[in-house]
């Protein structure tokens, strides 16, 4: 198996330490993780009392790489929109969908709604 991307509520889940994140941790490593979605996972961690300080060193110390959203994951999740808006996901989803697409990886996710997307990507959910 692949590496596998992370959509910010997979690894908000081992960040956190909530429900899904003993089944993130069993997925093939490294993780790969869109910038965009590293970026939603320290503004959420700060939304919740966390320090951007005191998160730096824990993400990390994760076996994780971290890709930059470039131009053909910019064009890949606006055509993703159409078919996703229905299901109200975010940028930062899609960008993480992109990703997957583009590397050719699973996306995992605690987002329920991602079931309803075909985008061509596999899909595997932590809860």
């Amino acid at each position: 198996m692949n590496s596998v991307v992370l959509d910010a509520s997979a690894l908000l889940a081992v960040l956190l330490v909530e429900r899904g994140a003993a089944k993130v941790r069993e997925l093939r490593s490294p993780w790969l993780i869109s910038a965009v979605n590293l970026s939603e996972v320290v503004a959420t961690a700060v939304e919740r009392g966390l320090t951007v300080d005191s998160v730096m060193p824990v993400l990390s110390g994760l076996s994780m790489q971290v890709i930059p959203f470039d131009v053909d994951q910019a064009y890949l999740a606006a055509s993703f929109r159409p078919m996703t808006r229905m299901l109200g996901l975010s940028l930062g989803d899609r960008a993480c969908l992109a990703l997957g697409l583009k590397t050719g990886c699973s996306v995992v996710t605690a987002d329920k709604a991602w079931d309803a997307c075909d985008v061509g990507v596999e899909i595997i959910q932590i809860r």
